[in-house]
């Protein structure tokens, strides 16, 4: 018999392992990504509060109005401009980038991308 990989315990195995260094603070809260296999969420989150600050997804009604998929990476750039816009109506402007545990490449990298265009830094 064949050992299969189980993906989600590997990537949950990453996460853990970031999370020992970014932790989110009022100055300077953590962007947290997850991603499904349809949809894609972020959330802006004060880790010493325990608080989510501000939270966007493909989920979100601005975003069923552009008529876009959270499965792909067009829907990931719009999500980013979303969570970007909203922070910075709440004032945040620096924020440590949690990919949680997925490789920083495709609708990862396209939030990412998005977000800084939009004025977040990170």
């Amino acid at each position: 018999m064949i050992k299969r990989i189980d993906r989600k315990a590997l990537r949950l195995k990453k996460h853990k392992r970031i999370r020992k260094t970014i932790v989110g603070v009022a100055e300077r809260p953590r962007l947290a990504i997850f991603r499904s296999l349809n949809h894609i969420y972020a959330q802006v989150i004060n880790d010493q509060l325990g608080v989510t600050l501000v939270a966007a997804s493909s989920l979100d009604p601005e975003f069923k109005a552009a008529d876009l998929s959270g499965g792909n990476t067009a829907g990931a750039h719009k999500v980013g401009e979303l969570v970007a816009k909203k922070a910075l109506e709440k004032g945040i402007t620096q924020v440590v980038f949690d990919r949680g545990g997925n490789i920083y490449h495709g609708r990862i990298s396209a939030l990412a991308a998005a977000a800084r265009e939009a004025g977040l830094s990170f």
